[in-house]
């Protein structure tokens, strides 16, 4: 039998060109991914780059007091909405006992921010008791809906999949537009006191019938609220509804087509606080567009159920109920069934964005408290320039010493190090500017600290490398079986090192928010692209060089002489003597 080959190990076989054409190519993909996108620089953080800043102030007018609890729930509740994967930069920070400091980066959609940030996203589901279209628009609205397009239905997977459906536009309404306001609202106050009966009230009703009985003071004042609001005037609308609590009856306003229209709205029957789930979805099947579909928790599974029941009794518009969001009538869907099942959708024309913003205000929940946006200043970015230019002097000082000590320690070696942290760098820049649009990374001082403090944690893994094989070398093996047979004690002694470093990135983005997240972020970044750097670029490097005279020959200039180093003699393999040979005996 032949016996097994000894020799070279499977990763000096391997073919290193390879390996560092394949990182090569996936630097030039991610470069020209930076420059097609119109992105070729990082995103500055506020602290930088200027930005917005956004002082909100408490309000007490939910039934909620103004306390520590609750204000650190908005915080964190805004801090959600407008950080997401919470590498934005985004500041949310309490300021006093009633006030709240937003500050958005530049680069950020200020306006979407501020359109989030404050909103209580209070949604409730309230049975319709008269509507009406309001302004120029309303002699020639062909219905009056407030979202002719509106549909609230169970989900596909749901029993009833026709239980609700399109409104009629030629169908008739107990509202003001087919009798006068009063008599219609005093009809409908009477119909909400006694749900089950609302149909055949509101069926008997006719202009000329004299009212049974006089209205009370609290109906009359909603009487005239009715009357007199006109939903086409921003003012009116703004205010409309204020200070209604969920078991009230009360006015609202909402948008269809482009006509404003006014409604007389009953009690909350469900609380948004009961939605469990909600996410903007495309429905491709009916061509309805952009719609936020809902699932309830198992209470309001049954409140739902129970509300859809009773206004299927109903005709319209009080079989409708308004799906009111901080004030506004989002939808206004007809019942013809009660819905079961625990899911539901919202549907009224939106845009992409739009869906998006609604189903993330609802899934992150509403704040305890209201707000009212005291100002809105802009925040230049001077100091934070200064600061900037402080840092990267800082850190290209940093730099250029470790350069030094490496030329001057390990000579012809330097050229690998310099090299590898040339790498590392251009995927970090490269990175840093694509996660800006991507997940809204801002580079901020902090994060320019990890980053500085990343050089010295990827310098230090070539060092741990290169040390490795010089002791190869001191045992006194050539430079090709030393580089190989100092991969894999160096390799697992990096791969400890870059996870404890990226483990106390995870921790720290974990358990901190706003400007240490930054740091936390570039640091666990910067830690796996040294991974990346010294596996398929560093070692594959080496292995090349290796077969190059100039260091395998061990030159002086090398950092890689054995005599410097101190070598002892070469290893050879030694034979073992001979047996003497005996002569066989005659």
């Amino acid at each position: 039998m032949a016996a097994p080959k000894r020799g070279r190990s499977a990763s000096a076989q391997s073919k290193p060109g390879r390996t560092l054409a394949l990182i090569l190519i996936a630097i030039v993909a991610l470069t020209g991914g930076m420059f097609l996108s119109g992105h070729t620089t990082p995103r500055l953080g506020i602290d930088l780059a200027g930005g917005t800043s956004i002082t909100l102030e408490a309000k007490a007018d939910q039934g909620s007091a103004i306390n520590k609890a609750n204000m650190d729930t908005a915080v964190d509740i805004m801090n959600r909405r407008v950080n997401g994967l919470g590498v934005s930069e985004a500041e949310v920070q309490t300021q006093g006992d009633r006030n709240i400091i937003v500050n958005i980066p530049k680069g950020t959609n200020s306006k979407e921010a501020r359109d989030q940030v404050g909103t209580t996203a209070k949604l409730y589901f309230r049975p319709v008791l008269a509507q009406e279209a309001t302004g120029p628009a309303a002699a020639t609205s062909p219905s009056p809906s407030a979202s002719g397009s509106s549909k609230a239905s169970p989900s596909p997977s749901a029993s009833k999949s026709g239980s609700t459906g399109e409104k009629a536009t030629s169908s008739s309404s107990p509202s003001a537009s087919t009798s006068p306001q009063g008599r219609a609202v005093s009809d409908a106050l009477k119909a909400d006191a006694t749900p089950s009966a609302s149909a055949s009230a509101s069926s008997s009703a006719s202009p000329s019938a004299p009212a049974s009985t006089a209205p009370s003071a609290a109906e009359a004042k909603l009487q005239a609220q009715y009357t007199a609001l006109d939903c086409s005037k921003k003012a009116q609308r703004n205010t409309a509804g204020d200070g209604a609590k969920p078991g009230d009856t009360t006015v609202g306003c909402g948008e269809s087509s482009g006509v404003w229209y006014k409604y007389l709205l009953g009690p909350a029957a469900v609380d948004g606080t009961e939605v469990k789930k909600a996410q903007a979805v495309f429905d491709t099947q009916t061509a309805a567009g952009w719609q936020v579909t809902m699932t309830f928790n198992s209470k309001g599974a049954k409140k739902f159920a129970d509300i859809t029941g009773q206004l299927a009794k109903n005709t319209q518009p009080q079989n409708e109920f308004g799906i009111v969001l901080d004030g506004e009538v989002v939808s206004s869907p007809y019942v013809s069934s009660s819905i079961t099942g625990g899911n539901a959708q919202i549907s009224g024309s939106f845009t992409q964005d739009e869906a998006q913003n609604l189903a993330n205000m609802l899934s992150y929940g509403a704040l305890p408290l209201s707000f009212q946006e005291q100002s809105v200043t802009t925040v230049t970015a001077a100091l934070g320039g200064d600061q900037l230019h402080a840092g990267l002097l800082a850190g290209a000082i940093g730099l250029l010493l470790v350069v030094i000590y490496l030329v001057a320690y390990y000579r012809g070696l330097s050229l690998v190090a310099m090299a590898s942290l040339l790498v590392s760098g251009i995927l970090t820049y490269v990175l840093m500017a694509l996660l800006g649009p991507a997940i809204g990374f801002a580079l901020n001082l902090p994060a320019v600290c990890g980053a500085i403090v990343a050089i010295g944690i990827t310098a230090d893994s070539f060092i741990v490398y290169f040390e490795r094989i010089r002791d190869e070398i001191r045992e006194g093996r050539s430079l090709r079986p030393a580089v190989e047979r100092a991969w894999p004690r160096a390799r697992r002694t990096i791969l400890v090192s870059d996870f404890v470093s990226f483990l106390a990135a995870a921790v720290l983005f974990i358990v901190t928010v706003g400007k240490v997240q930054g740091f936390a972020f570039t640091l666990g970044l910067t830690t796996v692209l040294d991974v990346v750097v010294v596996f398929f670029f560093t070692k594959p490097l080496m292995t090349l060089l290796a077969r190059r005279t100039f260091f395998a020959s061990g030159s002086k200039w090398s950092g890689l002489d054995p005599k410097s180093l101190g070598a002892k003699p070469p290893l050879r393999r030694t034979r073992r003597p001979a047996a003497p040979a005996h002569t066989k005996e005659a």
